[in-house]
């Protein structure tokens, strides 16, 4: 049991989105136009609470440059707002790229007054998914480390076969950009005869926001960017990723008796990091597996406590940790999304190859930048089948969208300074940064009653009320241990294997 929650943790780490639920849509009609809207009425459940809802399919073009494009259905969700004196509707984004958006968790405070509307995101919603299950298999590599030269050209040659197939399928895969994501979400709107709206949007979906404001300026009424991703935000930086990890290692040096279990964390970090052996008991350790795991796990406060508490032990002597790291490699990443999709927005949003290529990792950096070697080396030895989306969407530019940025100064995903930067381009924007908060997880439930407010009071009035937010200081104890987790799974298996023996010979 104890596995299956901290899989399940990490998998919700790795996507920075809440739970899905089993949600039943009418079948589509065969489409007449594009355009064409099929839904029905049932209920939304949001907490204890049941609200009217709309569900419904909308029916779009692959690619709306190419006038013979084939027609995709995607899924709508309309949540009623309980006022008949209606404002602006709200739109939810969620994170990614490469995982649905049907899982974002209205804001119940906002449904008082504003409709809630989440459109599914093509490439992963839908009747089209950009599934590549030749890259799932590379990644679950085990012979070598997986940040290594010869595993990224083995998951770059897996990119390649993925794409040739899809593109065999009839698939057009400069169909599923992201500024075809926010033409779906306008197509969602007139269907609704909605004005204006606002956006709600978490991670990834910030993008989708930020260029949803360039291309429709006098649509959006006010807009919240929960850790909020910018131009080049899925290029990550390995300086500001071990900066990060020196600033943790400052809150821990405050504590005393965590002083005794290391006395410099970060430097536990780079000497573990550099000293993992191949196994731990019958386990194996793969060192790229454990260092990606262990970036995802640093998204979030809680689990990066768990991370902190794995490296001690190993320090110590005692890898079990790092191997239960490297196993729920396996077990969740290769298969914790839609591949294709992932690329085809980043790739066509960020992909710099001057600026990815000459990004060094130097010999004393503690963790450096794992995901950039995952997502960015493999493309080296396949050929990139996307066109760029334009250059006025990929660079930042000015925006008069009312905006507020919700950041955690300890978020490794989106890290609070990315928006600090790009602030100056937002001419209406706000940012307020929440002390020892990770990514979205942390943003929106470390104090969800303050945030709720904090989020409602700005789309209702653009007044910025931090009022509620308070100082919650790191706490680094840890309830489940990795260690304690993968020694008490042997255990059982070894008291499995004792019992059967004993069974056999009774038998015998």
């Amino acid at each position: 049991m104890k596995w299956i929650l901290i899989f399940s943790a990490v998998t919700l780490i790795f996507s920075g989105c809440g739970t899905s639920s089993t949600i039943k849509y009418p079948d589509p009609a065969e489409p007449a136009h594009n355009g064409s809207f099929n839904y029905e009425k049932g209920m939304y459940q949001l907490g204890e609470k049941e609200y009217t809802a709309d569900y419904g399919t909308i029916t779009v073009q692959e690619n709306r440059h190419n006038s013979s494009s084939r027609l995709i259905n995607l899924p709508v969700i309309r949540i009623h707002a309980l006022s008949e004196n209606l404002k602006e509707p709200v739109f939810g984004l969620s994170g990614g790229p490469g995982m649905s958006n049907m899982v974002f968790h209205p804001i119940d405070s906002l449904l008082k007054e504003h409709d809630f509307v989440i459109v599914g995101y093509r490439g992963v919603d839908g009747s089209a998914i950009l599934d590549c299950p030749e890259v799932s298999e590379a990644f679950k590599n085990g012979e070598d480390d997986l940040l290594s030269e010869q595993s990224l050209q083995i998951i770059g040659e897996a990119w390649e076969r993925s794409f040739n197939r899809l593109q065999s399928l009839g698939i057009d895969l400069n169909g599923y950009t992201i500024p075809e994501t926010v033409e779906d979400l306008e197509t969602v709107r007139k269907a609704f005869n909605y004005n204006r709206i606002n956006l709600m949007s978490e991670s990834y979906g910030t993008r989708i926001a930020y260029i949803y404001g360039l291309m429709h300026p006098g649509i959006i009424n006010r807009s919240v960017m929960i850790a909020c991703n910018p131009p080049g935000g899925f290029i990550y930086d390995p300086e500001r990723t071990d900066e990060q990890i020196i600033f943790y290692s400052g809150l821990w040096a405050k504590d005393s008796s965590l002083v005794k279990k290391s006395p410099d964390l970060a430097a536990t970090m780079r000497k573990v990091l550099r000293n993992m052996p191949g196994k731990w008991f019958l386990l194996t350790i793969n060192p790229g597996k454990v260092k990606i795991v262990t970036f995802a796990m640093l998204f979030h406060r809680t689990t990066a406590a768990m991370v902190f508490d794995s490296y001690i032990a190993a320090e110590n002597g005692d890898y079990s940790g790092l191997a239960l790291m490297s196993l729920a490699f396996d077990f969740i990443f290769p298969d914790m999304g839609i591949w294709g999709d992932m690329a085809a927005k980043a790739v066509t949003a960020d992909f710099d190859s001057a600026k990815i290529f000459s990004i060094i990792e130097y010999e004393d950096q503690i963790l450096g930048s794992p995901m950039n070697k995952i997502m960015w080396e493999p493309m080296k030895y396949f050929h990139i089948p996307f066109e760029m989306i334009p250059d006025s969407l990929r660079i930042p530019s000015e925006t008069y969208v009312e905006t507020l940025i919700l950041s955690g100064n300890l978020d490794f995903s989106t890290p609070a300074e990315n928006g600090t930067e790009f602030l100056p381009y937002l001419k209406k924007g706000r940012q307020v940064i929440i002390s020892n908060a990770g990514h979205v997880g942390d943003i929106r439930y470390l104090q969800p009653e303050a945030t709720n407010k904090l989020i409602t009071c700005f789309i209702n009035t653009g007044i910025v009320d931090t009022s509620n937010i308070k100082y919650v200081p790191m706490n680094f104890n840890v309830s489940q241990r990795f260690p304690e987790i993968v020694k008490s799974a042997f255990g059982l298996i070894g008291l499995s294997i004792i019992i059967l023996t004993a069974s056999i010979i009774l038998i015998f």
